[in-house]
């Protein structure tokens, strides 16, 4: 099954979305090894809203996330980052776009461990070039409560405060 213009349109006329899969189908492995982590979910995350992923282990949570955020493709389907079909992008052009667009926040956290939470929090903006928005940077860490571990390494932290940390960086 793979997303028509149709379907598209359809998912569009429900409102602005800041991500939507539309028809998500991502089936792992051939033949009797087979397994269809994703069935035809359709689903749209609204704009300025947080929404919670929860099921059991297995149901095709993370394959869901990693699909919509352009960090696995669709075996049919589409997922949209606002008016940006993932499909339709080049690897150098979707890694941008998760660069600048995107917060993640992965099960294992991937902080660097040779950079301080304050830098760890700050990574993005480098990668990217981007001068550090110290105020916005403030806040985030303020509202986080990891103002007094901003110079500690990530294996100084507890599993809940390198947890804040990769929030913060999201």
């Amino acid at each position: 099954m793979t997303a028509t213009g149709q379907h598209l349109r359809t998912a569009a006329a429900a409102g602005p979305a800041a991500v939507r899969v539309v028809d998500a189908v991502k089936v792992y492995g051939r033949g009797d090894t087979e397994v269809r982590a994703l069935d035809g979910v359709s689903v749209d995350f609204p704009v300025g809203r947080f929404t919670a992923v929860m099921g059991p282990s297995g149901s095709g949570k993370s394959t869901l996330m990693h699909c919509a955020a352009g960090l696995d493709t669709l075996t049919s389907g589409a997922a949209l980052l606002g008016d940006t079909d993932l499909a339709t992008l080049d690897d150098r052009r979707l890694t941008l776009l998760r660069r600048d667009r995107i917060g993640f926040v992965f099960q294992a956290f991937n902080l660097l461990p040779t950079l301080t939470v304050a830098e760890n929090i700050t990574l993005p903006s480098a990668l990217a070039g981007r001068p550090v928005d110290q105020e916005h940077v403030d806040r985030i860490v303020d509202t986080v409560g990891l103002r007094d571990r901003l110079h500690h390494r990530p294996g100084e932290l507890s599993g809940g405060q390198q947890q804040r940390v990769a929030v913060a960086r999201a």
